[in-house]
């Protein structure tokens, strides 16, 4: 059961990897994958999870740990699809004009320095998912052309996690880090602002040598009701106060202490009662697409299934145990902490990041100074890297972050881009795949050189 399970993993993400080849929507793939995983997790517990006694009610114990990782999994699409209600609900009145009216460039190499920056520091403000959902919003603005606007998409990805990588708040994995204890606030900026930055660079530079001409900017031209249903007002108040309820968020969880989707709901709540007042004397004609209701229509369902399904069936791989084995693996086989984690953000291309640094946190012991104090000076020297803001838990922070930009799959944002433009798998593939990869590297190196040197 536990190498069928592995299969049944591998041949799911084929089929999602080969979509549009099979015809058959990614979603249903990775939901399919999940149940089946699970299932076998179930009939299998006594052979899978040798800690378990056999004469206990084993089934009890597979679901709840099912339990467990759907309450953490339900997190995340809460928060996405609060995420996706606020920027559909300013998108609905044309609240993103404060922005693209305001880049007036039409040039490809001036947009994608632009594009890349804005996102790369929003992400560390906000987080790399929200960060994603709202510059593509912007980019449907800004771009006509579907595969052009791909590339620019395949760009904030890459962004969105090179940028939330350096930021306690900016990507899940870092939260997680900061919330255990490896690493610090002012620790991860101060030591991943320039790796994360270079990782950023290195594909803006590259492109900058080969893109030519102009965009043609995405057609504005609407009828005249549609154009009438908002006033300049009505705009600029639900765009202050969605971006502000996005912004809002990382604050409420740092005083309250409560998950991030409670503050996107409660953002979402403020919203929504907002766009109820200020609509409230129109007709319900005009009034219904400009309500949180009219807009729930536009939130695409499929990608949130798909990322149900996929987070479950890795979840399923790490109560089987095979993400520990491989943990173990990587740190027999590499033993050099660099090498562990630049295998580890490749890793996340392939499987949810999440998973993988939950098990390397279990895996790698939080050593304290006295630990080490404590230690002969032979196992010191590989102790002192998982100190508090040590060079492993760093250098994870940066990998797990930006390693899943070398996949469309590889990230939350990665799958938010996917799911509202539709992009192909292997047109991602060949596009930006490399590019992520070199900037990957190079802000690893980057890590590395400045390591050492200090």
């Amino acid at each position: 059961m536990y190498v069928f399970m592995a299969l049944i993993f591998v041949l799911g993400y084929i089929c999602i990897a080969c979509e549009h080849t099979l015809k058959i929507d990614k979603a249903a793939s990775a939901l399919l994958t999940a149940v089946l995983c699970w299932t076998l997790l179930v009939l299998g517990a006594d052979q899978i999870l040798p800690h378990l006694n056999p004469a206990d009610d084993n089934t009890h114990i597979v679901v709840e740990e099912l339990r467990h990782h759907l309450g953490e999994i339900s997190e995340i699409l809460f928060f996405l699809m609060g995420a996706m209600t606020i920027v559909e609900l300013v998108d609905a009145h044309e609240g993103f004009k404060v922005i693209t009216d305001r880049i007036r460039t039409s040039k490809r190499v001036y947009l994608l320095w632009l594009v890349g920056l804005i996102t790369f520091f929003l992400s560390a403000a906000l987080d790399n998912l929200t960060t994603t959902i709202v510059m593509i919003s912007l980019l449907r603005k800004l771009i006509g052309d579907t595969k052009e606007r791909w590339f620019y998409a395949g760009i904030v990805v890459i962004a969105a996690n090179a940028g939330g990588a350096w930021s306690p708040i900016g990507d899940v994995t870092t939260t997680m880090l900061w919330i255990g204890n490896q690493i610090s606030a002012s620790g991860i900026v101060v030591s991943l602002f320039l790796p994360s930055l270079v990782c950023l660079l290195v594909p803006l530079i590259l492109l900058s040598f080969t893109l030519k001409g102009e965009t043609a900017r995405a057609h504005t031209d609407e009828p005249e009701d549609s154009a009438n249903a908002t006033t300049a007002f009505e705009r600029n108040l639900v765009f202050a106060l969605g971006i502000g309820a996005l912004l809002f968020v990382p604050i409420f969880k740092t005083v309250t202490h409560l998950p991030p989707y409670m503050g996107i709901l409660l953002g979402l709540g403020v919203l929504w009662i907002a766009t109820e007042v200020i609509h409230r004397g129109k007709n319900d004609e005009d009034k219904h697409p400009l309500s949180v209701i009219g807009v729930l229509r536009r939130i695409d369902m499929p990608s949130v299934l798909f990322f149900l399904g996929i987070l479950l069936a890795v979840s399923s791989l790490a109560t089987a145990g095979h993400l520990v084995q491989v943990a173990t693996w990587l740190k027999d086989s590499l033993g050099n902490v660099y090498a562990i984690n630049i295998a580890i953000g490749l890793l996340s291309s392939v499987v949810d990041n999440v998973p993988l640094v939950a098990g390397a946190m279990k895996m790698y012991p939080l050593i304290t100074p006295d630990a080490l104090s404590a230690a002969n000076s032979a196992d010191a020297g590989w102790l002192d890297h998982f100190l508090v803001d040590g060079t492993f838990w760093e250098m994870l922070a940066y990998c797990a972050g930006t390693g899943g930009s070398c996949l469309i799959i590889g990230s939350a944002a990665g799958v938010a881009a996917m799911g509202m433009e539709k992009i192909n798998f292997m047109w991602y593939l060949k596009r930006m795949s490399l590019l992520a990869l070199l900037g990957y590297l190079g802000g690893a190196a980057t890590y590395i050189a400045l390591a050492t040197l200090v």
